[in-house]
């Protein structure tokens, strides 16, 4: 089994819950192949669009994944089971969206089960509001239509009424943020702060103090976070936090673990300027927080790939 495949599955039922991707284990033998393993995918629902633990209703699929994976994509064997409380047809429609995604989000040399997870969120989203008449397929979660950022006259403008931050905590010491530069497209602006946490304690401290101290930061529409910590005798902790941008803080953990970042935190804040960015939104997220990697010298500038994986650390080892 390949290593890049481990490092999937780690991420997978980290993002989406512990029972998301297991081995499957054949009843009449009693193991799973090692040369070509089988998995046992179990798609999110499409009506919680959180990373979350699967439900009883959703579709869970047998996947072979050859020892060259994933140099040569996987087999989709077929559904395992539709679930408990599965609708009629629900399988054989969620294993053909399934195809499709992996058919659109596959390239030899990539891991591809996350994008293709989120692929098929969004064609469950899409055929579920196109059921319905509703014409918007990707919903962003918007706080404030009349929000912006002046980055000439550092002011963020914003018609929503700043409350005194509660349970802030204030540091002896400024957190050592990293910031990346700013990224604007259709008024929206995101900003990426990265810094070194020894726990979680800390990395949760940091962001409260930021919340306290910084106004801007504090009337920001999200901001977005994600952590990944070494502890003690081979323990690691990871998380992380939408903030109301649902599957972003899952995508940003997925970043880090994509680039094996450790012991470090990251806060992608985004100003929302009145126009919907679709999906595109994440990548730009996902951008920002590379910047903010590449200028902390945790990545090297010209190993980034546009996909938001395949980087590589510089000078760290595991």
């Amino acid at each position: 089994m390949s290593e890049e495949l481990l490092d999937e599955v780690e991420a997978i039922n980290s993002i989406y819950g512990p029972d998301t991707l297991t081995p499957y284990v054949d009843s009449q033998s009693g193991s799973n192949r090692t040369s070509s393993p089988v998995y046992i995918l179990t798609l999110p629902g499409a009506e919680d669009d959180s990373a979350s633990a699967p439900s009883s209703s959703t579709t869970s699929l047998r996947l072979q994944f050859p020892p060259s994976y994933p140099s040569e994509p996987f087999t989709i064997l077929g559904i395992h089971s539709s679930g408990e409380h599965g609708k009629r047809g629900a399988g054989a429609r969620d294993l053909n969206l399934f195809s499709t995604a992996v058919g659109e989000v596959y390239e030899p040399g990539q891991v591809c089960l996350f994008d293709a997870i989120e692929k098929v969120k969004e064609l469950q989203s899409q055929e579920k509001h196109d059921t319905a008449g509703d014409e918007g397929s990707d919903k962003e979660d918007v706080v404030d239509h009349n929000q912006e950022y002046n980055p000439e006259s550092d002011v963020y403008s914003s018609s929503k009424r700043l409350s005194s931050p509660t349970g802030g905590v204030v540091l002896d010491q400024e957190p050592p943020w990293v910031i990346s530069s700013p990224i604007t497209e259709l008024k929206s602006t995101f900003i990426a702060r990265c810094a070194p946490v020894t726990s979680p304690t800390q990395a949760a401290g940091f962001v409260q103090h930021l919340l306290s101290v910084d106004k801007r930061v504090r009337a920001a529409t999200h901001n977005i976070t994600a952590w990944r910590i070494r502890g003690p005798n081979g323990t690691s902790f990871q998380d992380c936090d939408d903030d109301g941008e649902t599957a972003a803080g899952g995508r940003l953990l997925h970043l880090m673990q994509l680039m094996d970042l450790w012991d470090t935190m990251v806060i992608v804040t985004r100003w929302y300027g009145g126009q919907k960015l679709g999906p595109r939104r994440f990548a730009l997220i996902n951008a920002a927080a590379r910047d903010a990697f590449v200028n902390a010298g945790l990545v090297v500038a010209n190993e980034t790939t546009a996909g938001g994986g395949g980087s590589k650390k510089k000078g760290h080892g595991k």
